[in-house]
């Protein structure tokens, strides 16, 4: 049992590394609070030791009044669900068929898995390169091949073709919790299930589907952490057009266009408060599982 003395000394050997973390977390967002009230032109040759001017609000109102906000805003709710949707429906049968004794099982999870490795930036350039490119592309042939004039996936179907993209990169991840998940799922509950006449859907249902809930709560809290910042595979595919600008993407543009830190950095305080009133409403209605 713990004595007193050595959760001191637990408490004072953790203190550096705390101490660390929270100024890693702390010193960019408060710099952050800070330029977004400040007219700051590091790209036009103003310098912090030459002053910053104080503007308030000002940055604020420019960008929620932008035009492109709430649409920037509806795009990111759009890609974060559709990507959930996705990543969660097939990582369970995915989980559920590589759960299933079979040969090369070892080989088969590991390329499954192995998307999840591959950099946002290169995993775009091959989907728009060498599967979506309405010429040379892998699916403008499969088009040709069944006489069908190629979809110019990028700029006809861009939304869904970057949610097809950022699905195929966190399919893996969320394959690999709910495989964990499962391969902790009790067999006898599934054998006696089986045994009373159960059907597979029932199974599936009552048994494997409770089961899996706490692993699929934290898939999408963890994913939409994620994919609300998404912005490599945008500036890689489309460049923001065809109705694909999403907030992080706007706030990029934005400093482009005004070269003023202080104004994107109003664009990322306004990102933060939108993730977590999209985190608070998911662990309302989903993270209430990982207490169950």
């Amino acid at each position: 049992m713990a004595t007193k003395a050595s959760r001191s000394a637990a408490r004072l050997m953790m203190a550096p590394a705390v101490v660390l973390l929270l100024g890693w977390m702390l010193v960019p967002l408060i710099m952050t609070l800070w330029f977004s009230f400040t007219k700051y032109l590091p790209m036009r040759g103003d310098s912090i030791a030459n002053g910053l001017d104080w503007v308030g609000f000002e940055n604020y109102g420019r960008f929620v009044t932008s035009s492109s906000f709430w649409p920037s805003v509806q795009t990111t709710l759009i890609i974060v669900g559709g990507v959930l949707v996705i990543t969660v429906a097939l990582g369970i049968v995915l989980a559920i068929l590589l759960d299933q004794p079979m040969w090369g099982q070892g080989v088969v999870r590991i390329f499954v898995i192995a998307p999840f490795f591959v950099m946002p930036t290169v995993s775009a350039l091959v989907w728009k390169n060498m599967f979506m490119d309405p010429v040379n592309g892998l699916l403008a042939h499969i088009w040709k091949f069944f006489g069908a004039t190629p979809v110019e996936w990028l700029s006809q179907a861009s939304l869904p073709s970057l949610i097809m993209i950022v699905s195929w990169q966190w399919l893996p991840f969320a394959t690999l919790i709910l495989l964990t998940a499962i391969q902790s799922l009790d067999s006898e509950q599934l054998e006696a299930a089986e045994m009373d006449g159960a059907p597979v859907l029932k199974r599936f249902w009552y048994i494997v589907l409770p089961h899996l809930s706490r692993a699929v709560t934290i898939v999408i809290l963890i994913q939409t952490i994620f994919l609300l910042s998404i912005f490599a595979e945008i500036f890689v595919t489309t460049g923001g057009a065809f109705g694909t600008k999403t907030l992080s993407y706007l706030i990029f543009q934005r400093v482009l266009e005004s070269q003023n830190i202080g104004l994107g950095s109003a664009g990322g305080v306004y990102a933060i408060i939108l993730a977590n009133i999209v985190a608070i409403f998911l662990m309302r209605i989903v993270g209430k599982n990982l207490d169950a």
